[in-house]
């Protein structure tokens, strides 16, 4: 199966060394480019690309607001590419709805897997992003008063055993990982996440990792 690409740059140089080597794979397909992130919005609605791929500062519409409207439509996952290690970012992105974040500083070849891994509704965030980003919503999560944090919709549909997977995927365990953990097969831990992402309305793994963190529930499972 081919998975569909939209390249979003306002770089033109970065726009097509990115195209190139995307279309250069059996496997993915750039299907348009966009040079600001209103242009991004546009091409997403017409062509439901699988993945986007979407940098962060760019005219017209940066792209965490242009990530925030495609997300909400439910059609495409978005890879955010930035120069920028910032936690302002990172979070922001997140709460968009992005599926992952990636730095342009690393090697090119590292983006066609980051846009596999998104694909495949996995999540992507660097090491070091990971640690943070956990960090901070724990962190956040200590300070809120009980009445501050918001329970996902869902929350009270899953089972005890479900609440355990969702506290280890917030740690970041795969699933190869969790199936290890828990000592189940990898079939049944791969079962017990899609069953979650179902009952809590989220996109991918990510976004549990948000909602388990930003609503306080993964420091008190």
């Amino acid at each position: 199966m081919t998975t569909s690409v939209l390249v979003v740059d306002d770089e033109a140089l970065l726009r097509t060394a990115f195209s190139s080597l995307i279309d250069a794979e059996d496997d993915l397909e750039v299907v348009g480019e966009a040079a600001n992130g209103r242009q991004a919005v546009e091409l997403a609605t017409r062509l439901s690309p699988d993945v986007v791929v979407m940098d962060v500062r760019m005219p017209v519409m940066d792209g965490i607001e242009a990530t925030r409207q495609i997300t909400s439509a439910r059609r495409s996952r978005v890879l955010i590419l930035t120069t920028f290690d910032l936690d302002e970012y990172v979070f922001e992105a997140l709460r968009a709805g992005a599926s992952g974040f990636a730095l342009k500083s690393r090697p090119l070849d590292e983006l066609l897997s980051a846009i596999r891994t998104v694909a495949a509704g996995e999540a992507l965030l660097a090491p070091s992003v990971t640690r943070r980003l956990i960090a901070h919503f724990a962190g956040q999560a200590r300070t809120q008063k009980p009445q501050e944090t918001r329970a996902p919709q869902g929350l009270a549909e899953l089972t005890e055993r479900e609440r355990e997977v969702l506290a280890l995927v917030a740690q970041g365990l795969s699933n190869a990982e969790l199936a290890q953990t828990l000592h189940v097969s990898l079939p049944t831990a791969k079962t017990h996440v899609s069953r979650i992402l179902t009952k809590l309305g989220a996109r991918d793994r990510t976004q549990l990792v948000v909602l388990a963190y930003e609503s306080g529930l993964a420091t008190t499972l």
